[in-house]
């Protein structure tokens, strides 16, 4: 078993240090919210006073942070006290060019490292059943996968440094686009007096199937653990996948790429959120596709 530092424990980071701690590893943990620290001791997570305070001593390091500005500063701050012997794991989602700046960082003190960004939510984060989206060298990746099999249940190896960043990115972009498509749907079939459960029973086994649709349907009813049966309490929250759709188009933009339905999610994204619906799940989007309707008058 390992001994573990893990910094950032919010909404995903601490059920993940909590399901190592189930797998048997010593997890040290560290955030600036002291309400996160302590609800990671009551799973059995130990605390640290600092980050690098909790790394001095670990095997393995895992950050989960909110953006790429965030880990490369605590990667610049933690690499010093890093023991030469341990692996560094980013889980966080951020931009392709902070992943591979805080491989640099590792890469200068000959530390092993992958960036590996999480899908499958709160949920997935809490039941150990994330997807791991992996980027780096054979080497780190071997030496990594062990851990984050303790959290998730399929593991890829997606490339060198930065290639887990990239495809949460595309991932996320097709899943924000699918989300508008399917709710535009149900919104259309709701003017045309088709059932929520019809709709869902010919689409689903036809060619719209799709996971915005089979895992996440946006009305209540047709997925009794979607989001839409609990008031469109997250989930993933629209304030994420805005976050996501907008490191999509950031991306595209520096390598030259033209996503035009991913820009266009992106806006209807941010006019969602910026309604103040940031905290609403990403599935509840079809409210303002009802929203817009009803403002023309249909």
């Amino acid at each position: 078993m390992s001994t573990i530092a893990f910094i950032g424990l919010g909404n995903m980071g601490g059920p993940m240090a909590a399901n190592l701690v189930k797998a048997g590893h010593d997890v040290i943990g560290f955030d600036l919210v002291p309400a996160l620290t302590d609800a990671a001791k009551a799973n059995g997570v130990g605390v640290a006073d600092s980050a690098s305070s909790a790394v001095k001593d670990a095997n393995v390091v895992i950050t989960m942070l909110p953006a790429g500005k965030h880990v490369v500063s605590v990667w610049t701050d933690i690499v010093p006290s890093v023991a030469k012997s341990a692996l560094m794991i980013d889980c966080s989602t951020v931009d392709v060019e902070s992943a591979r700046q805080a491989h640099a960082l590792a890469r200068k003190a000959s530390l092993l490292s992958i960036d590996a960004p999480v899908s499958g939510g709160v949920g997935g984060a809490t039941g150990a059943t994330l997807t791991f989206m992996a980027g780096g060298e054979d080497k780190a990746f071997a030496a990594a996968k062990p851990i984050l099999e303790a959290m998730g249940k399929k593991i890829v190896h997606c490339g060198d440094a930065g290639a887990g960043q990239a495809a949460k990115i595309c991932n996320n972009m097709i899943l924000g686009i699918s989300m508008i498509a399917v709710g535009e749907a149900f919104a259309l079939a709701e003017k045309l007096g088709l059932s929520h459960q019809a709709l869902f029973d010919v689409a689903s086994t036809s060619s719209g199937q799709c996971w915005s649709l089979t895992s996440y349907c946006p009305v209540p009813g047709p997925v009794p653990s979607s989001p839409a049966n609990n008031d469109y309490k997250p989930g993933f929250a629209s304030a994420l996948m805005l976050k996501d759709l907008t490191l999509a188009q950031e991306a595209a933009t520096s390598v030259g790429a033209v996503t035009p339905l991913g820009q266009h999610a992106r806006d209807i994204y941010k006019t969602f959120a910026a309604a103040g619906n940031g905290g609403v799940d990403f599935s509840g989007i079809i409210r303002h596709i009802r929203a817009l309707a009803d403002n023309r008058g249909g």
